[in-house]
């Protein structure tokens, strides 16, 4: 199974996030959502890999959250071809896109 198919063979969306939050409480909100869908990779930055489904379920909650005149996200879409080319330099971590994590 390719790490752009979900287990039913559902099309999965690679993308990272990234947000400035001016409020803390909303920033910890918005950080614990992103949380339930991806992993941290720095302070405000996600990486994602979601069906459309799930991902516009994501932006709702997001969405619910921010006050859209002072904070700010963006997602950042990966093309098949551009996931696996990651180059880390300094602190961090790779994400193999073939691992399994569960989504609470």
């Amino acid at each position: 199974m390719s790490p752009f198919e979900g287990a039913l063979g559902r099309k999965l969306m690679n993308m990272i996030v990234a947000y400035d939050i001016t409020d803390e409480k909303r920033l910890t909100r918005v950080a614990k959502v992103m949380l339930d869908y991806g992993i941290r990779v720095q302070k405000s930055i996600f990486e994602i890999s979601a069906t459309n489904t799930i991902f516009q379920e994501m932006k709702r909650r997001v969405e619910k959250i921010i006050v859209a005149e002072q904070d700010g996200v963006k997602y950042f879409p990966l093309c098949e071809r551009c996931a696996g080319t990651v180059e880390i330099i300094g602190q961090g971590q790779f994400t193999d896109p073939d691992s399994e994590y569960y989504v609470y």
